[in-house]
């Protein structure tokens, strides 16, 4: 591959990378908890991991950097998804993405907040899509695996494709640089059947 087009590659990568970063938000549960969220609309709805929220009162720091507290709206441990909302509107959400679409070897990108490093970025490519394997995830609904590491931090942050797609919600590890997300189709369920909210954003 040429330098120019590794040059291009470069900048469409980085752009796709800035617009997601601004519905990515950092999520703090009491004194210890802390991991990602994304904004899934734009009048404060925001979408996280269930392991995120356990630890007391929330509190939501956005992208331009406004930190504001946070209601439990919903949560579901099985699929390891939760639901907040905060005083907030016009806040930037992702364009959703069609996670059963997805097929192996294509390039995903993982944002989150490792070791409390905001904003930061991980990629890899797909493994499989669905909800039978061997090994965990857990038995049980269907899983986007990846081939890419999810250090702390990087729970309930948005899993793109190179588009800048939400196609997931980044959840745990199940091995050396092998992580697991939540799909977006599976989010949209949970939110439809927990809250009756909007599960598409423009």
């Amino acid at each position: 591959m040429s330098s120019v087009l590794l040059e291009q590659l470069n900048g469409e990568m980085a752009s796709v990378v800035e617009g997601v970063q601004r519905a990515l938000v950092h999520v703090r549960s009491g004194h210890a908890g802390a991991g990602a969220g994304t904004v899934w609309h734009p009048d404060g709805l925001i979408v996280t991991n269930a392991h995120v929220v356990q630890h007391g009162p929330l509190r939501v720091t956005l992208a331009d950097g406004r930190e504001l507290p946070a209601r439990l709206l919903a949560q579901d441990s099985a699929h390891a998804l939760a639901a907040l909302m905060v005083d907030a509107s016009g806040l930037p959400t992702i364009p959703l993405g069609d996670s059963r679409r997805l097929q192996p070897g294509e390039w995903v990108l993982a944002l989150g907040h490792p070791w409390g490093v905001r904003g930061s970025v991980t990629a890899g490519v797909v493994i499989g899509v669905g909800g039978e394997w061997p090994e965990p995830p857990p038995s049980g609904g269907d899983w986007v695996v990846v081939s890419l590491h999810l250090r702390p931090g990087y729970s309930g942050g948005p899993l793109v494709d190179t588009n800048g797609r939400l196609v997931g919600l980044n959840t745990m590890m199940t091995g050396p640089d092998v992580g697991v997300a939540v799909p977006v189709h599976v989010a949209k369920a949970f939110l439809r059947e927990a809250l009756g909210a909007p599960v598409a954003v423009a």
